[in-house]
């Protein structure tokens, strides 16, 4: 099978038998989960449930004997569920302790989460392997810890707690995931007969019907109508979202509960515009529209280096924007790139690409499909690489002494897998709640109504299709798209990817972009997948990327990837999978990990999957679950009894013009540390305080949102809040 080389990654492993790295213990455990979703059903809620739920299985069997931090479930009540758990003597070694722990924790959830998997014998065999690789008994399935037991026993305990922990959680694992309010307004889309006479609300998501469904892992589906995946995920218990942020919504028996709630997107009912003007229209004509630049053979030129791609600052906060924000006939975005490589002072060297390679190699990258990990599970992958990057110094949020592998790798582990299941929980839930369409049925479904801007010309109607000169036209005597008898005549024609009627062998064939019959449109996807089942607002691949993004962030304390870049490359003629090429070697590159998240988000627009208002929404959200999961997760670090409760500081003015005060119970010098919202430090100080009180200048700051983290002589932090700067 075709696939993409890491360039600055990992080794694959071997599909039965792991190799047993010189890893962490951590690492290999996560590689065991990664590849366990692999081999697993394509369902990106569920794996970030997973993945969360075994990052922290690591995390508390690593605090659990370290004296300086705090667990997450053991010894505690999440959500009203209430872990017992007494705390275990520290031995001499401590690092075999906590790996052992970890190990049987991870051990035991991946069989229970897996065991219907397609492939569950071979993940069995795997983690099998590798316990037996590191030396553990895999009979022993004790869970007390307390009488005689140990860090294998405790491992257990941890286990069999979340898995109980995981059962009452609001995600239905006991049977399956399954949906049990949510019910389709729209009636099937049969995607390989014309048109779509059938759909009754152009505003709502509409199911596909498949000759033969593959998901995108590639497993082979019975049901040829895909029902709609996690519409009511909105309810599974989250990790640092709060009740404040959710708002309820009732429909059909049902309370759909949607965390940071971006309102409803741009629908086709709601204006009275006909033409491009209609966001609506705009929106999903534009998907069409970059369609029409995957032809290999398209002369247009792209630099995609850092000097000219990424480096947005600004992004558009109302919907009526957008058209500014995106190229509608050129593609692309309003990023124009860096000067230089901060890391080396160098300019970036171009990479000159045909444009029709980078978006079609932009759209399966970042598709994460088949055979992949699924979006959440993508920036784990990420993650593990530039962890294994040289120039990457393992110091929490770029400051102190560097950590050693494992406890960075449990840290980053359980830290991304709270954002990835934050917004697994919020994305899902908005989908679920606002329903809404697909670019396949939208613009299949305004082709039926005909053209929607010449009143004057022939198949008009307001619910049309927008005309666009050389891209979006009407068919006419003579095309050839006529149809023999020119019963096509009048019809409404696109220009685009032709779709997979056009490649009989995909090892060498490629579609090609001509003019289609608008009816016929087809997203840049595989003919057995097509679309994700589920709706399009938000788009899941935006809020992931973004929240994950602003994790690596703060987390490295640099936006930039380790030497100010990234890069992953796909060599000619093996990577796309359903379409020969790409025509030539292409290297994906990136100066910051945002740059890659906006990548990302671009990437479903050339694959057909969404539209514009799918995109900014999620991306704006993921920034704010991912800064908010990270600060969640930092108190966890430090033990609460020992350290003073953060509820017992306040600052004030917020927000403030030029600086704040901070009262604390304490006196003394302590350090500060100012870090913007997207993880890079600002300034250091030291604060002296009287009486309680301090003040910190922020005058020279300029405007935005802030982190103010301070510590004690330890390095521990004792307190941390956020304030907005006017």
């Amino acid at each position: 099978m075709k696939k993409c080389t890491l360039l600055i990654g990992l080794l694959m492993l071997l599909f039965i038998f792991p190799i047993v790295a010189q890893q962490s213990v951590a690492r290999q455990w996560n590689e065991q989960v990664l590849e366990a979703i692999r081999k697993d059903f394509a369902r990106p809620t569920v794996h970030a449930r997973n993945l969360f739920h075994t990052s922290t299985a690591m995390y508390d069997a690593w605090a659990a004997y370290e004296p300086d931090a705090d667990t997450y479930f053991l010894g505690k009540t999440v959500h009203g569920f209430k872990i017992p758990f007494r705390e275990v003597p520290i031995p001499n070694n401590t690092k075999a302790a906590q790996e052992e722990a970890m190990s049987f924790a991870v051990y035991r959830l991946i069989k229970h989460r897996f065991q219907n998997a397609p492939f569950a014998r071979l993940i069995e065999t795997r983690i099998d392997f590798l316990m037996n690789e590191l030396g553990y008994n895999i009979d022993n399935t004790s869970i007390n810890y307390l009488c005689g037991g140990g860090p294998a026993e405790l491992g257990n305990y941890i286990a069999y707690q979340i898995i109980e922990y995981g059962l009452q959680d609001g995600s239905n694992e006991a049977n399956g995931y399954v949906n049990q309010f949510y019910q389709p307004v729209n009636p099937p889309l049969s995607i390989e007969e014309s048109g779509n006479p059938d759909i009754l609300d152009l505003d709502r998501w509409q199911p596909l019907k498949l000759a033969t469904f593959i998901d995108q892992a590639g497993n082979p589906i019975g049901d040829n109508v895909p029902a709609f995946l996690g519409p009511e995920w909105g309810s599974v218990l989250p990790f640092s979202l709060n009740e404040e942020e959710a708002t309820n919504y009732e429909r059909d028996g049902f309370n759909y509960k949607v965390y940071h709630d971006p309102g409803p997107p741009a629908l086709i009912k709601d204006t009275s515009a006909t033409d491009i003007d209609n966001l609506y229209k705009w929106g999903h004509t534009l998907v069409s529209v970059w369609s029409s630049h995957l032809a290999p053979n398209d002369p247009t030129k792209w630099d995609i280096s850092p000097a000219s791609r990424g480096n947005i600052s600004t992004y558009p906060t109302d919907i009526h924007d957008y058209p500014n924000f995106y190229n509608l006939l050129e593609g692309g975005d309003i990023g124009t790139g860096r000067a230089q490589n901060p890391k080396t002072g160098l300019p970036y060297e171009p990479n000159i690409v045909k444009r029709s390679d980078y978006g079609r190699v932009l759209a399966e990258f970042w598709a994460d499909g088949p055979n992949s990990e699924t979006p959440p599970g993508h920036w784990f992958t990420i993650l593990n690489t530039v962890n294994d990057h040289p120039d990457l110094e393992k110091r929490f949020m770029g400051t102190g002494e560097v950590l050693d592998d494992l406890e960075w790798d449990v840290k980053s582990y359980f830290i991304l897998g709270g954002a990835m299941h934050d917004v697994a929980i919020t994305a899902w839930g908005i989908k679920g709640w606002y329903d809404y369409i697909r670019p396949v049925s939208a613009i299949r479904a305004m082709a039926e109504y005909g053209q929607g801007s010449k009143v004057t010309s022939p198949s008009y109607h307001a619910l049309g299709l927008p005309l666009i000169p050389g891209f979006v036209e009407l068919i006419t005597a003579g095309d050839p798209l006529q149809g023999p008898n020119g019963q096509y005549i009048g019809e409404v024609k696109i220009y685009a990817w032709k779709g997979p009627d056009f490649i009989d062998n995909p090892m060498s064939d490629v579609a090609g972009v001509g003019w289609i019959r608008a009816l016929n449109w087809w997203p840049y996807q595989r003919p057995s997948f097509v679309t994700p089942p589920f709706a399009g607002y938000i788009s899941g691949h935006s809020t992931f990327s973004r929240a994950a993004a602003e994790v690596l962030t703060a987390l490295t304390g640099d936006p930039f990837f380790p030497g100010g870049i990234g890069e992953f490359e796909c060599p000619k003629n093996e990577f796309l999978v359903f379409e020969d090429g790409p025509s030539e070697d292409i290297t994906l590159q990136w100066a910051t990990y945002r740059d890659a998240s906006d990548q990302c988000s671009l990437s479903r627009i050339w694959g057909g999957i969404h539209p514009p208002m799918d995109d900014i929404p999620g991306r704006f959200i993921g920034e704010e679950i991912g800064v908010e999961a990270f600060n969640f997760a930092l108190p966890y670090f430090t033990k609460t009894p020992e350290t003073p409760t953060f509820d017992s500081a306040k600052i004030f003015p917020n927000p403030t013009n030029c600086g704040v005060v901070i009262q604390y119970q304490t006196e003394g010098t302590f350090p500060v540390q100012v870090f913007h919202i997207d993880g890079k430090i600002v300034s250091k100080t030291e604060l002296d305080f009287q009486e309680n009180h301090a003040y910190l200048d922020l005058e020279s700051l300029p405007t935005g949102i802030y982190i103010i983290i301070m510590r004690d002589t330890d390095g521990k932090i004792i307190f941390q809040n956020k304030v907005v700067v006017k």
